[in-house]
Order: C-alpha cells, then structure tokens, then sequence
C-alpha cells in the first residue's frame, strides 16, 4: 500500500531543511567574511576553504529559498542546489590533493593548479547539472524539489550526484590515510635516530593532521540518510519513511554547517578574530583569557598552514 507524507509531515520536513540551512548559510558565510576581511587568512591552503564555504553558502542559501509548491521555483531550487552541493564536495576533494601533493609528494606547485581546479570543479558541477536536467520532472523529497519521478530520472539523480559524492570519499578518505601514515612513519624515524627535534615537528604534524582524517566523516554523516533514501526510493516509490525523510533533509542541510567548523574555523581564524577583538577590548579578554597569546602562538603551530603549503614567491 502506497505511503504519502501528509500535510503536516511536509511543513515539518520545510521547516527542518530551512533551520538547517540557516546555520549553514550562516556558518559558511562567516568563514566567506573572514576570508574578506582578513588579509593574513589569504594564503592558497585557505582560498581553497574559502571556495568550500562559498559553494555551501550558495547551496544553502538557494535550498532555503526554493519553494516547492510552485513550479518555476522548484526547478530553480533542484538545479542550483544540485550544482552547488557537488562543487562544495568537489572542493573537498582539491584540499585532500594539495595536503598529499604537499606533503607524501613534496611539490610546491600547487598554487599553480588553482585554475585547474576551478576547471574541474565548476565544470564538473555544471555537467552533471546538465545530465540531472534530462528527463526535467523534478519530484518533491517533502521539502525539496530536488530529484526525479520515475526510476530513470531517479537513477539519473542517483548517477550524478551520490556515485561523485562517494567517490569524493573514498578519495578523501584514501588521501588521508597516506598523509597520516606518512608522518607517522617520520615519528617512528625520528624516534629511532633520537632527533629530538624532527620527533616533536612529527608528532606535531601528526597532531594536527589527525583531525584531517576524520573529514571524510562529514560528507558520510551528511549523506548517508540521503542516500539511504533515494535508494528506498528507488525500490519502494510509493512508500515514504518520514524518520528517513527528517534525518535526510536535516543532515544534509547542516553540511555546509559542518564544513565551516571543521575546514574554516582553525586556529588561524580564531587568531585573526581575537586580534581584532583585542583592539577593541584588550583589558577584558587579557582577564577571560590570560594564557590566550602563548596558547594560540602554539595552535598556529599545529596548523595545515604550517605544512609548507605557503607563498612561493
């Protein structure tokens, strides 16, 4: 027997999807701001970040105006949030290649590939878009407008955006291990020829690049309910789960949340704020915070910044 979300079920899912795009809109453009505002956050490690946080403020913003009850409204919602939610995962996938290039590979050229990666992002977002165009019937997922009716336009939907995005992943996810295993096995050197000082840089490194590790889980814990349900979807169209629907709607909403805590919330920024903030209230903060200067001299430290990925010239 076939299930439909009722009325209220879909005002609850709208209202869902627009919360969470907010704190998403609203934590991505934050970093966008920072990135404008603050010369010394202009380094290349940070624009890509900077192009992260765009592409997840413009998704969002877009998935929260679009409105699925008229038509030329919810076409607009189903492409622009199509193509900006794939250039944000795509982004991630330029920081994952320039951390590796940088540090297993040992290259300093990865400045010069920034209009390779636009290419490749922006024309990969723009093609897929395109492929998802075909069929233009664009069905309701209780709050977006955002997929295909009939199993060829879903498989369509399936094809050009969850088979990228868990690509994106496995590639993420395989560059972080070898960055991660390769600073370890420099602990372990450092260790065994008693360099005192290439063991703390090491250790160090591995630190900070620990947390790297676990980004991948980002884009898993964003999209897994999705596709989870475009999956059901497909076998069961006229059955719909609402508890499947809520945590897919709302997950993926927040991703753009996500991204600009993990990617564009880093010591560096938190530095930048607090100087300008200590310009204003040096008293005040030297009183909440008196080991604030040694301690964020030492976070800057154990930055991606600080992994040769700097001006060359």
């Amino acid at each position: 027997m076939a299930t439909v979300l009722s009325v209220h079920d879909r005002r609850l899912l709208t209202a869902v999807n627009s919360g969470a795009s907010s704190l998403s809109f609203v934590g991505s453009g934050f970093i966008v701001l920072c990135y404008s505002l603050f010369k010394e956050l202009r380094k290349f490690s940070f624009k890509l970040v900077f192009y992260l946080s765009l592409s997840d403020m413009l998704c969002s913003f877009f998935n929260m105006v679009g409105d699925p009850s008229k038509g030329f409204f919810c076409y607009a919602q189903g492409y622009t949030t199509h193509f900006f939610c794939v250039a944000s995962f795509l982004w991630t996938t330029t920081i994952a290649f320039t951390l590796h290039r940088t540090v297993v590979r040992h290259k300093t050229d990865v400045e010069d590939l920034e209009a390779i990666f636009h290419l490749y992002v922006w024309g990969t977002s723009l093609v897929v878009t395109v492929i998802h165009s075909i069929g233009n019937d664009h069905t309701h997922f209780g709050a977006w407008c955002w997929g295909q009716a009939g199993r060829t336009g879903k498989a369509i939907h399936f094809i050009t955006f969850y088979v990228p995005l868990w690509g994106a992943i496995l590639y993420n996810g395989f560059t972080y291990f070898q960055v991660i295993r390769m600073l370890n096995n420099a602990t372990r050197m450092a260790v065994g020829i008693s360099d005192r000082a290439s063991q703390v840089d090491s250790r160090t490194d591995t630190k900070a690049l620990n947390r790297w590790g676990y980004y991948p889980l980002i884009l898993i814990g964003s999209w897994a309910f999705g596709t989870i349900n475009r999956i059901h979807d497909f076998i069961e169209p006229g059955h719909k789960i609402f508890w499947l629907s809520f945590l897919d709607v709302g997950t993926a909403g927040l991703m753009g949340l996500f991204n600009s805590i993990a990617y564009g919330l880093n010591a560096s920024v938190r530095r930048a704020i607090y100087e300008r903030l200590e310009l204003f209230w040096p008293e005040r903060l030297q009183r909440w915070f008196p080991n604030s200067t040694k301690h964020r001299n030492q976070q800057q430290q154990n930055e991606l910044v600080a992994l040769k990925i700097q001006d060359q010239h």
